[in-house]
């Protein structure tokens, strides 16, 4: 079985949001077809069809859901080094041609949200930057092509997600 490392707090979303869907939005969509189901002709009734569209897709979902949960090894990244890039690390970067510099911290792969600078550990930049020491430099080949990084600075910070 496949394993799936992720942060406490990604843990923690995963099962909130399972617990959600299980105990919010499944029963009310329950409630909504059964209401339409009442409403006579099911072949015309839109509201039937919708409702039992979004019960199989939260079905789909909670399968997931627990799929990812069932996979979950928590890591716990305050207690690993940071001397080097690893799980949990926050890593800034900076590009080599244009002096642009990014901050991205390495997570697991539901936690994943670049908008927020949180990279899954099985993206290409990541698996490129693992084991990586502070003045490294390494030309990551990345979906928009192959680009020069130099590695400013490593260390840990709490997540906020």
């Amino acid at each position: 079985m496949d394993k799936e490392p992720m942060t406490l707090v990604g843990y923690n979303k995963v099962t909130k949001e399972l617990e959600y869907i299980k105990s919010v939005e499944r029963p009310e969509t329950v409630i909504a077809l059964d209401e339409a189901r009442q409403l006579g002709d099911l072949s015309e009734n839109a509201e039937y069809h919708s409702a039992k569209d979004k019960l199989r897709l939260l079905d789909i979902q909670i399968a997931e859901l627990n799929d990812t949960i069932s996979k979950a090894v928590i890591v716990d990244p305050s207690v690993l080094p940071h001397d080097r890039v690893s799980f949990g690390s926050t890593v800034m970067l900076v590009d080599v041609d244009s002096d642009e510099e990014f901050t991205y911290t390495i997570v697991g792969g539901v936690e994943s949200n670049v908008e927020k600078g949180l990279i899954s550990f099985n993206s290409p930049l990541a698996k490129q930057l693992m084991g990586k020491v502070e003045g490294d430099e390494l030309t990551a080949n990345l979906p928009g092509g192959f680009k020069t990084f130099e590695v400013l600075e490593i260390f840990y910070k709490e997540l906020e997600i």
